[in-house]
């Protein structure tokens, strides 16, 4: 128990100083073809644990975004389910919920799997609120399914009586869809680089991150929306000049022409030749095209390489073996150029007498 509460001057010194950020999909701790049960989960957060430790002895400092696609499915279900009893909640509430669980489960894997590996490092979990726009278009037009399948008729009434808008989801039945914005901003996160600072490994923007934006007020406010995880590891990572952006995803390449006879798997290419792919179609928008368009961004904004590859392939992926590595080019921007955070409020003009 006292290897877990050292104080971080007393480990070992992390071999270099290179910042990678970790996205990985919620998917990954609730498998479509499990229940879904807390055992289940401990066993998936063990595996992602392994993965993250392996950054770790790879020599990087670790900042992990997972994502919240089941969990935050499983708690707009518990809130309709108990709204006969207690008020349910909004759904950025829904993803402030999934960013504590989520992040005690990875919390408590990693100190398992560290105390029987021998590495040490402190980790921390940071709830994480990200600034959108209201005039965002994707608040125009909702797109992103959450919760539960429903009947039609049950689509229906609910669509009536709560204002939502519901689609058929794939022949499975209707569910509820919501906006998906833009990360802007990253709020708290002097609290993340100080960690990072500190040799810990720490996991932030959990679920994209709480959605907010600024109202006609000028306040801070929830907004019923979800933010791509992927999209907020990107700022993230150009926040904090990471050099590594690691995406995993069930495949072990990004494939060209996927699908198709022709398909190719890509291995190391350069943004602009992964831009004119996107460009011409090849990635999807409901699958891979985040991924990257995100990894693009990253690299425009001064990373070194954007990976995607799948949870098995990680390690050989860091080391260039596997994987798809997109790398940056001299016209992407100047290497380590960190993004200015935007001003939210202006800085208070008085200060506080002893």
């Amino acid at each position: 128990m006292n290897d877990l509460l050292r104080d971080a001057d007393d480990l070992p010194a992390v071999p270099g100083s290179r910042i990678a950020v970790l996205a990985v999909g919620g998917n990954a701790l609730i498998r479509a073809d499990q229940v879904g049960t807390y055992r289940e989960q401990i066993r998936a957060a063990n595996k992602v644990a392994t993965n993250i430790l392996a950054m770790v002895r790879e020599g990087y400092r670790v900042l992990v975004v997972h994502g919240n696609g089941p969990q935050v499915g499983r708690e707009l279900i518990r809130s309709e389910e108990a709204s006969t009893k207690v008020p349910p909640h909004p759904l950025d509430v829904c993803v402030a919920a999934t960013q504590g669980s989520i992040g005690d489960l990875l919390m408590r894997s990693l100190r398992n799997v560290m105390k029987k590996t021998g590495l040490q490092r402190p980790v921390s979990t940071v709830v994480t609120q990200v600034l959108v726009s209201e005039q965002d278009p994707a608040f125009h037009l909702p797109t992103k399914p959450v919760g539960p399948f429903l009947s039609q008729w049950r689509a229906k009434e609910v669509a009536r009586s709560l204002g939502y808008k519901v689609v058929e989801d794939a022949g499975r039945g209707w569910r509820r869809v919501v906006p998906s914005p833009k990360p802007l901003d990253i709020l708290g996160l002097e609290g993340v680089e100080a960690l990072l600072g500190a040799k810990h490994i720490v996991i932030a923007g959990g679920g994209g991150g709480i959605p907010v934006a600024v109202n006609a007020r000028g306040e801070l406010a929830g907004v019923d929306a979800v933010i791509d995880k992927d999209r907020t590891a990107a700022l993230m990572g150009g926040f904090v000049g990471a050099d590594v952006l690691l995406m995993l995803t069930a495949v072990d390449n990004v494939y060209a022409d996927f699908g198709k006879p022709e398909q190719r798997a890509l291995e190391q290419v350069t943004s602009s030749e992964m831009r004119q792919l996107l460009d011409e179609g090849h990635f999807a928008v409901g699958s891979m095209g985040p991924k990257v368009e995100s990894s693009l961004y990253f690299l425009e904004e001064g990373g070194s390489a954007a990976i995607i590859t799948s949870p098995d392939k990680l390690v050989a992926a860091l080391n260039d073996r596997a994987g798809t590595r997109i790398l940056r080019e001299a016209d992407d921007g100047a290497a380590g150029v960190v993004k200015r955070q935007l001003q939210l409020f202006e800085e208070p003009t008085d200060t506080l007498e002893e």
